[in-house]
């Protein structure tokens, strides 16, 4: 057998080597069950935030593409989703309602996969009154503290009371206050007066 000859009939035999293993790689690939990863999992974004009217939200069921719906909170706090019908949204996170919305589909499908997303933080607003260099509303992207928010606000005018500011709540039909003393926290003391607020909270500086 001439040199030419063997060496054909070498690369003749690894080709066809090469040919079997790529058939028997894509065969594994088709046979192999798929796994719960290949859902997709739930993306919220924000996962600590709690919800407020106005807040825009993306709501859809995994290979359900009638149940793929933006949603604006309402002023009274709720939300209105296909077969799950009315929920509270507002106060809640976006981890919380994709769970109630998964219970309630339950009843008229097997195993939803829901994913809830914040599209829009429209709702938490926070008010800055009184003598500061710029009160108003603002709107806060995240969370914010009472000496954020004052900064915001441009800080304090020289004539604020600051050992007498105080934050106003509106929670469950009344108004809860929250003493805050700049003084105080400026030396580094009771730094826990220093709250997170929430939408629609009221700094007041006097």
């Amino acid at each position: 057998m001439t040199r030419r000859v063997r060496n054909a009939a070498r690369w003749l035999l690894l080709g066809i080597t090469l040919c079997l293993m790529t058939s028997t790689f894509a065969q594994q690939r088709a046979e192999r069950p798929a796994g719960p990863q290949e859902a997709p999992s739930a993306k919220t974004g924000l996962p600590d935030y709690e919800i407020s009217p106005e807040d825009v939200l993306g709501i859809s069921v995994w290979k359900e593409d009638g149940l793929t719906k933006e949603v604006l909170v309402r002023p009274d706090g709720g939300i209105s989703f296909p077969l799950a019908g009315n929920l509270q949204a507002a106060g809640k996170t976006a981890q919380e309602i994709e769970l109630e919305i998964t219970r309630r589909l339950m009843k008229y499908m097997s195993q939803p996969v829901v994913s809830v997303t914040v599209l829009k933080v429209v709702g938490n607003k926070i008010y800055v009154m009184g003598k500061v260099n710029k009160p108003g509303e603002y709107l806060a992207g995240r969370y914010l503290n009472v000496l954020q928010a004052l900064s915001l606000a441009g800080g304090l005018t020289p004539f604020a009371a600051e050992d007498n500011i105080k934050v106003v709540r509106k929670q469950g039909g009344r108004d809860l206050v929250f003493p805050f003393n700049y003084s105080e926290i400026r030396k580094g003391n009771n730094l826990e007066q220093n709250i997170t607020l929430k939408g629609g909270d009221v700094v007041v500086v006097p």
